[in-house]
């Protein structure tokens, strides 16, 4: 049937569909920040108190007036891996109890783009959490910073998101295809991940071969950067020099990005071929 012009439907395909689905999926995640504002509250004022209690330890032992700066950097990251950990890397599990992952799969745009957008928005949101921690903690414990390079800072921090955000992307299909051990794996991943990476104190002080194995997680490396480049005397405390820090994200990036790309196309092959969301293989 023909149908005037003023009824036809515009379809949108290719980089536009991807785009807009991208967008659509970021806006829930902003505004709904915005509209649960005690949220903003209680994620930045409880990650302070736990940020004190290292601030007063190193103070006590007369540990380097970097340390406390290292303590007040670390609580403002660990808003991001909780964020990776719970609204990225669960994502997709999550969806599946709730009845929404086959709209996913059926929606004629690319889960990559789904995952995207809901990564988008948790940065933005996430990322005023760790400023307000930021600002409240280098209030409270007068934390001095010497900026090196504001350039390579961006780059690094950039990096690391994009890396970071990667990683949990990737770790969705994992999950959903762990199916209720995605619970689990969220609890068991969150406590070591802080010990290893070094939130809270320099990645070095693990050991070479420890720090190596925690690179994993960009969020060791990009955390030993920036505080090599945010604290005077921070490049004498570091792991490795930036540049190579640099380069690791930056193939840390290609990785993760790729690997999410693959795990997702899989997961999506395998709903579409046994016509159904999949469970735990055993």
């Amino acid at each position: 049937m023909n149908l005037p012009p003023a009824t036809r439907l515009n379809k949108v395909g290719g980089w536009r569909l991807f785009l807009k689905t991208v967008l659509a999926r970021a806006y829930p995640r902003i505004i709904g920040q915005q509209r649960e504002t005690s949220w903003l509250i209680f994620d930045v004022v409880f990650p302070v108190i736990s940020v004190a209690a290292y601030v007063f330890i190193y103070r006590a032992i007369k540990a380097p007036e970097q340390f406390v700066g290292f303590a007040v950097m670390g609580g403002a990251m660990t808003a991001f891996w909780l964020n990776i950990l719970w609204s990225m890397s669960s994502q997709l599990y999550w969806e599946k109890e709730q009845g929404n992952l086959a709209l996913y799969v059926m929606a004629p745009t690319p889960l990559t783009a789904i995952l995207l957008g809901m990564a988008l928005g948790g940065m933005v949101a996430t990322a005023l959490r760790a400023l307000g921690i930021t600002i409240l903690g280098s209030f409270l414990f007068n934390v001095q910073y010497s900026v090196q390079s504001y350039g390579q800072l961006f780059g690094v921090f950039l990096l690391t998101m994009v890396a970071l955000y990667g990683m949990g992307m990737m770790n969705a299909s994992l999950f959903l295809l762990l199916s209720r051990e995605a619970w689990h794996l969220s609890n068991l991943a969150q406590e070591p991940i802080y010990l290893v990476s070094g939130f809270y104190f320099p990645v070095r002080s693990l050991g070479f071969w420890v720090a190596a194995a925690a690179s994993i997680v960009p969020l060791t490396l990009g955390m030993d950067a920036m505080r090599q480049l945010v604290f005077a005397g921070g490049a004498t405390l570091g792991f490795v020099s930036v540049p190579v820090e640099i380069g690791v994200l930056v193939l840390l990036c290609i990785i993760f990005l790729a690997g999410a790309r693959f795990l997702l196309a899989y997961m999506e092959r395998l709903a579409v071929r046994e016509g159904r969301l999949t469970e735990s293989r055993r």
